[in-house]
């Protein structure tokens, strides 16, 4: 049986461009910092203008995306403008 009590659980914030999602994650972090963290999403694009890697996404190739995918690594997975992201 499963412990809830001791489990991590996945909270996730999801809304529109502007919406709010960033700052409602920094109070959380900053209220609670023992109890939330951030999940870094893989994407197959290429870096835009000051994102780092590991930091704002993991950059990888689209063909180890799909292995990663096909493997059962990401809790969800996506297209989106043509690139593949998901979140392990």
């Amino acid at each position: 049986m499963i412990n809830l009590q001791t489990k991590p659980k996945l909270l996730v914030i999801a809304g529109p461009s502007g919406s709010g999602k960033s700052t409602i994650l920094q109070k959380l972090f900053s209220e609670f910092p023992d109890k939330f963290g951030f999940s870094v999403s893989h994407t197959s694009r290429a870096p835009r203008p000051g994102e780092t890697n590991g930091v704002h996404y993991h950059f990888t190739t689209r063909e180890k995306l799909e292995k990663m995918i096909e493997n059962g690594e990401f809790l969800e997975s996506a297209i989106y403008t043509n690139h593949l992201c998901g979140t392990r």
